[in-house]
């Protein structure tokens, strides 16, 4: 993984100050964890796990979904959507490995004691094609790495780029990953966390403070846009929000990759979930809602730079390659 983030190199985004990792976990309650599977030359895949506390059919939070782009294989969206509840942990992995993962969390989880009379449960597991670095045919990643990666969900900072689902990813031109970011906020007279975690595969040219940044800008070779990969964005809040909220809150964040330079091309699915950890909470007036609108779209945005600045340059199967963004390259040409 690259050492840099977005603020190490002054590019930090919007008025509202971040938590005190700048990352998903910064939400009380949500860890997250991490599996890479990586077989070199041919496999840099694996799965990422976004844990809430005490998620379960019994106790779901609420939660929303937005499609900004429907290319895409994420299970449990239609309960997901009808209901307004997440019941299980999010996954984030490969295009064709999402269906095992998705049988994996649902056998680990009625494993567990408050499950064992289950007869219905509604796996959530987003995915990115990561077909250009990794042998996706192979789909490597299987049930252990899915029950690895929820033990090690944990709080505190998170491992970005090359990383778990974000292993074999590219966005932008550059390769990229998984990326995070956070926000303190007043919502309604009270102080409230909004984090993001994305897991990047989306096309476009990168905007960097409002400016053009193509790996030729930056002096590497020109990389692959994947126009055929999912973007997976995943926003969790405490703040006193009801489903509906929330899937307002997610189609602000599929709005924020536009920000980073998305192009939302025919064969990318860009989908946003965002959850709430307050169960049974009054929703807060709409009108309230406006600054949590803006510090969602900050953080997906500084979240995608994240990503890329975390990255290294990887060759994987077929001898392909990705190349990192250089953060030195970028802090001399925007001025920093």
């Amino acid at each position: 993984m690259g050492s840099d983030r977005a603020r190490d190199l002054g590019l930090g985004v919007g008025r509202f100050p971040t938590g005190p990792y700048n990352a998903l976990t910064d939400v009380p309650g949500v860890r997250v964890g991490h599996r890479t599977v990586r077989v070199p030359p041919d496999v840099h895949s694996g799965v990422t796990a976004i844990v809430p506390e005490g998620v379960s059919p019994v106790a779901p939070l609420p939660a929303g979904l937005f499609a900004g782009n429907g290319y895409g294989k994420l299970i449990g969206v239609t309960q997901l959507t009808e209901l307004g509840a997440l019941e299980t942990p999010i996954l984030l992995t490969s295009t064709l490995s999402a269906f095992r993962a998705a049988d994996a969390l649902v056998g680990a989880l009625l494993e567990e004691p408050g499950h064992t009379e289950a007869t219905s449960l509604n796996p959530v597991v987003g995915e990115c094609n990561d077909g250009f670095l990794s042998d996706i045919r192979s789909r490597p990643v299987r049930e252990e790495h899915v029950r690895d990666a929820l033990a090690a969900a944990a709080d505190g900072p998170v491992a970005e780029g090359c990383v778990g689902g974000g292993t074999g990813l590219g966005a932008l031109g550059f390769k990229a990953g998984i990326g995070t970011s956070s926000r303190r906020l007043e919502v309604a007279g009270a102080e409230v966390t909004a984090g993001v975690l994305v897991q990047a595969n989306f096309g476009g040219t990168l905007r960097v403070g409002g400016r053009e940044v193509t790996p030729r800008d930056v002096a590497v070779p020109g990389g692959r846009v994947p126009e055929r990969g999912s973007c997976m964005v995943v926003v969790a809040t405490d703040a006193a929000v009801d489903a509906r909220q929330l899937t307002r809150l997610a189609r602000r964040a599929v709005f924020g990759l536009a920000r980073a330079g998305a192009s939302y091309g025919h064969g990318s699915g860009d989908y946003a979930v965002a959850f709430g950890t307050r169960r049974g909470a009054v929703a807060v007036p709409d009108g309230e809602l406006n600054p949590l609108f803006a510090a969602v779209l900050d953080a997906v945005e500084e979240a995608v730079l994240n990503s890329l600045l975390a990255a290294v340059t990887t060759t994987g199967f077929r001898g392909r390659t990705l190349h990192a963004l250089p953060a030195a390259r970028l802090r001399e040409l925007l001025g920093r």
